[in-house]
């Protein structure tokens, strides 16, 4: 990506996060997903991040709450639920 493409990303995210702020003052993590309006399977989706995040994140004795998330079996885990959840939705 470039310096512009850079900004972009990092400005949504920001705004995301602001957006999730007030949507659920209580502290702590929160995943989301960016998709179409209608788009079905998300919750189910949400439901299998927040359980990989559990058993990955929260149960790994070196992870301290509210830093960033740095585990590769919890992202080769989320890509592959993600990559299902895709298949399942496009037929691909």
């Amino acid at each position: 990506m470039d310096t512009n493409d850079s900004l972009r990303v990092a400005s949504l995210w920001h705004s995301m996060h602001a957006i999730s702020q007030q949507l659920s003052p209580t502290a702590g993590t929160k995943f989301f997903v960016v998709c179409e309006p209608r788009t079905q399977h998300m919750e189910a989706l949400l439901k299998v991040v927040y359980e990989l995040y559990t058993d990955y994140v929260l149960k790994n004795p070196f992870y301290e709450m509210e830093m960033p998330i740095r585990f590769e079996l919890f992202d080769i885990n989320l890509t592959q639920a993600v990559q299902k959840d895709r298949v399942a939705l496009l037929g691909r």
